[in-house]
């Protein structure tokens, strides 16, 4: 099987650390549990609003070697003007975005002068830049994708949903490209890994020869559990948490506020919902007011949600799985969810949380949790007792390590 300790590189569109939203924390949390047996080095695009030297401080506490190139800012005329492009182009919106001359230079550079067993490329989009090569004399790494989502298929559900005619004509353009570009990596990387079963079985159903690993999301299980200094819940707040400025998260905030919200505050007129993300929309903050609390970022989730009667995920689109549910399950707190919100995760409507899909059965499934607290402590209790057993950072990382090892030549 060769070496017991393994040269990685990972490549992503945004630096893993500090982390501030879901896709951060699985390329961390992945990253930092390799890091404790084998050497990991990072190349990753850097935002503008982010401060490099942050990022990079925190990435070394786990990386050999870091290197953060500029990124394009993801707001304004000359992202307009790429997705203008992009419509008469075969290219999709988000490899024309990505592709930024600066990151082939550093990879270049790397590549030549450091042999890789495995280089992972984080979501499809930085994919197209030529990885396969090494010093002189060695052989290349070996390519692996790790699927956060199958990203043109949220994009479609995007197209399908949207109530813009402008998005919603941008998006059904897009989403072909974005199919293309995305099948045709399965076939030429040596891998790809999944978040769920259910994404996996799709791709194979597309690409029957796709050669693929199912890596789950998980929880650092010392970070996100009950703390006695944690505050009680209060028995009235019902919390949403995740980036507010991510589709998804948009759509499913505005269906609860829109469709079940006006019937749980009329059954239980007490009840307090709270959203903390960053970059809430003008369409979410428009909801604020006595009943709902749009809190924006927070330094520390824990106390928010263990404050919390229950915790919700409402959404109806969507791939991969869902951090949000992993967290507040590790922090036994009680759970509603629609059943997409809940896919690729292991759990029984009932014993680990529950599943409602329409607003009349959302808003009772919130209302019995508000009403029977003995309820929600069962069901916070089951839930940390399955994140335990199946969803730690260290089990993620022991099933990509086997992966890595299948890839590679014995």
């Amino acid at each position: 099987m060769g070496r017991d300790r393994l040269d990685l590189l990972f490549l992503s569109q945004f630096p893993p650390s500090p982390p501030t939203f879901g896709a951060q924390r699985r390329i961390q949390g992945l990253m930092s549990a390799l890091a404790q047996h084998h050497d990991v080095s990072a190349v990753s695009l850097i935002p503008p609003e982010l401060d490099v030297a942050v990022a990079e401080r925190a990435m070394r506490e786990y990386c050999k070697e870091v290197a953060l190139v500029p990124a394009r800012p993801w707001q304004g005329a000359r992202k307009r003007l790429l997705q203008l492009r992009s419509l008469v182009s075969t290219r999709s919106f988000e490899h024309r975005f990505f592709d930024v001359p600066g990151l082939r230079q550093v990879l270049d550079s790397l590549l030549s002068r450091r042999a890789f067993d495995v280089v992972t490329v984080e979501q499809p989009f930085l994919a197209d830049v030529m990885l396969a090569r090494a010093p002189a004399g060695q052989g290349p790494p070996r390519l692996v994708l790790d699927e956060h989502n199958i990203e043109f298929d949220l994009a479609r559900q995007q197209a399908s949903i949207e109530a813009g005619l402008a998005r919603k004509l941008y998006n059904a353009s897009n989403w072909p490209k974005l199919r293309k570009e995305e099948l045709r990596l399965w076939r030429r990387f040596d891998g790809v890994i999944f978040c769920s079963a259910a994404d996996e079985a799709r791709a194979r159903g597309l690409v029957p020869t796709v050669r693929s690993a199912v890596v789950p999301n998980a929880v650092d299980l010392t970070y996100f559990r009950p703390r006695p200094e944690d505050p009680p819940s209060d028995g009235r707040t019902v919390m949403f948490f995740g980036a507010i400025n991510y589709h998804p998260n948009v759509d499913g905030l505005l269906y609860l506020l829109r469709e079940v919200w006006p019937l749980l505050a009329r059954s239980h007129p007490h009840a307090l919902l709270k959203i903390v993300g960053q970059h809430p929309t003008p369409d979410i903050l428009a909801f604020r007011g006595p009943r709902v609390e749009v809190a924006g970022t927070v330094d520390d989730l824990r106390p928010h949600l263990a404050r919390a009667a229950v915790s919700i995920v409402p959404l109806r689109i969507g791939g991969g799985t869902r951090f949000k549910i992993l967290e507040a399950l590790a922090m036994a707190r009680p759970v509603v969810s629609t059943s997409l919100g809940a896919e690729g995760i292991d759990v029984e409507s009932g014993r680990h949380l529950t599943i409602a899909d329409d607003p009349a059965s959302f808003a009772r499934a919130v209302g019995a949790l508000l009403d029977d607290p003995q309820l929600g402590a069962r069901l916070g209790w089951e839930g940390r007792a399955l994140i335990e057993r199946r969803y730690s950072w260290d089990a993620a990382a022991y099933r990509l390590d086997v992966f890595f090892r299948e890839l590679l030549p014995s």
